[in-house]
């Protein structure tokens, strides 16, 4: 047996993502738009399960099924097989759901897939299993935390909502590579315009965990790639401190509970087998026309992967910086925008990637309520070009921009805040730092890297607005000088 440190670990996902751009839920008219609308108000016969109903198929669902397929390099079925799934749950109103399966007689509505992803520098295929077409069942509510709520409440406006649920191989050795798969998958479903991640609850993430021949555990409805990279890492803790104690770790469906950063044992993990498949005789088998599939192919927009290739021919970028960008697609839109009026694409690219989303990230702002002009953006960095401000003052109006809209060359113009390089004036204030820090100079004389204490003691008494590089010309040449006299 080897050591509890080398250990294979093994993740699989099971990622469900709601159709949110669907106006209409997967097998009945019933609006989808249900979030912060009153409990048990958008339901109708058919999602509810009542006796006698009969579902028809959304037809838009299954063209995004079939874009998203496309675009994850599946295979795709040439019929629509739609089968029962059994469980008892309070969320599910007809004790079953209608989902999709694979093996002897039933086909999902794509397989055998693949996503290409780049960890540590290096490339790495995680496969798709399939792809389900599926419906959402409705929602539990607890009164505070899982644990400690007296009762729960079932909302069914969720119910009949259309999923895709999107399966992996266990390829995935660890939290770090789950979550930059999870952040490649958001990206292309976000490229495809078919659902908004941001939403509550139209991503949710089952992640399967174990170590080579030791029992798999499922923790279930995981609802930000953060959190599932938190829960995977507190259940690889977990799993391991079991193992070191000649413990056993049991099949199990757990919950993670974000606000106490661990995993909560629900319930045994169901086998297959106990899901009890068989087709849904209300849905007999469509067939998918080739013309259906070569038309929504012909129709998909530009992926990740190509705008990535495109961003390193078009701009000259490396393709780590095309990659932040383009993964982000907010923010490759932002870049592209501001290309438009300024060519120094690696200088544009590192204030984007570096500050600007670091300052979204600082005020909480969700990008889709930022009100900014990308051309603010291109006016401080040609202030920046023309040495009207240092890169010090750049980073310093950036948030400004970001947060309060200001005209960067209006507030530079009434503010006078501009960048000081007249030679004389500074040599005069690096003499009045010399006077006064007599120590400081000495340490400069003696270590070179204490110059940088001198420089910072000027750009303090010039409020940042010296400029570092003649500033530092100055303090050198003075060292020199004190050296070369002895003083």
């Amino acid at each position: 047996m080897s050591s509890n440190q080398t250990l294979k670990t093994i993740i699989g996902l099971e990622i469900h993502v709601q159709l949110t751009k669907l106006k209409t839920k997967l097998f009945c008219a019933t609006s989808a738009d249900y979030r912060e609308k009153k409990p048990n108000t958008h339901v109708c016969p058919v999602c509810l399960g009542l006796p006698g109903t009969l579902p028809t198929v959304n037809r838009k669902a299954v063209e995004y099924a079939i874009a998203v397929a496309k675009a994850l390099n599946c295979e795709i079925s040439d019929r629509l097989m739609f089968v029962r799934k059994h469980y008892f749950y309070p969320d599910l109103p007809k004790n079953y759901q209608i989902s999709q399966y694979i093996g002897p007689g039933f086909a999902p509505i794509a397989k055998n897939g693949y996503v290409k992803i780049i960890v540590d520098g290096k490339p790495k295929i995680v496969r798709i299993r399939r792809i389900n077409i599926e419906e959402d069942p409705g929602r539990i509510v607890y009164l505070g935390s899982i644990e400690t709520s007296p009762y729960s409440l079932i909302d069914y406006n969720r119910s009949g909502v259309a999923l895709l649920e999107i399966v992996t191989e266990p390829d995935i050795e660890s939290p770090k590579e789950a979550r930059i798969f999870l952040e490649k998958l958001i990206a292309i479903l976000e490229y495809l315009g078919v659902t908004d991640p941001g939403l509550e609850g139209a991503f949710r993430v089952d992640a399967n965990i174990s170590f080579e021949g030791f029992g798999r555990v499922e923790i279930k409805n995981i609802g930000s790639i953060r959190d599932v990279e938190k829960a995977l890492t507190y259940e690889i803790v977990r799993q391991r401190r079991i193992i070191a104690g000649g413990g056993k770790i049991e099949r199990e469906t757990r919950h993670w509970d974000s606000n106490k950063g661990v995993t909560i044992s629900l319930r045994s993990k169901e086998f297959e087998e106990d899901y009890r498949y068989f087709p849904d005789p209300d849905l007999p088998p469509l067939r998918i026309s080739k013309e259906l599939i070569e038309q929504i192919t012909k129709s998909l927009p530009e992926l990740p992967d190509e705008r990535i290739d495109r961003f390193m021919k078009q701009y000259s970028l490396d393709e780590y910086r095309a990659t932040v960008l383009v993964l982000n697609k907010w923010l490759a839109d932002l870049f592209e925008t501001c290309a438009k009026h300024y060519d120094k694409y690696k200088k544009l690219a590192d204030l984007l990637i570096t500050d600007f989303l670091r300052w979204i990230n600082e005020f909480n702002i969700d990008y889709k309520n930022l009100r900014l002009d990308p051309l603010q953006i291109v006016k401080l960095l040609r202030l920046w070009d023309e040495g009207t401000l240092s890169v010090k003052m750049v980073k310093e109006l950036l948030p400004q921009i970001i947060r309060d809209g200001i005209d960067v060359e209006d507030y530079v113009k009434s503010s006078g805040y501009t960048r000081l390089a007249d030679k004389e004036y500074l040599k005069s204030v690096v003499e009045e730092v010399f006077r006064e820090s007599p120590k400081a100079v000495q340490d400069a004389l003696e270590n070179p890297k204490a110059i940088n204490y001198l420089i910072g003691l000027v750009m303090k008494k010039t409020g940042g607005r010296a400029d570092p590089q003649l500033v530092r010309e100055i303090i050198l040449s003075m060292l020199d000088k004190m050296k070369n006299t002895g003083s």
